[in-house]
């Protein structure tokens, strides 16, 4: 769980940029995005064919 504390003489933009930076770091957002809506089995199976089309075809033009 990320955390920031505010200190006293603190405004709170830069108490929220720190907050970005930390769930930024942390991976936050990704694992959200993955975790936003129910991905059925055939979903996830074509997902993963397509990213590992792309990783080939990547590492192919190297």
């Amino acid at each position: 769980m990320t955390q920031v504390i505010v200190g006293d003489n603190e405004h709170i933009e830069s108490a929220l940029r720190r907050f970005k930076r930390e769930v930024s770091k942390a991976g936050i957002f990704p694992d959200m995005r993955k975790h936003r809506h129910f991905e059925t089995p055939l979903e996830k199976r074509k997902r993963k064919e397509v990213a590992k089309h792309r990783q080939s075809k990547r590492s192919f033009r190297n």
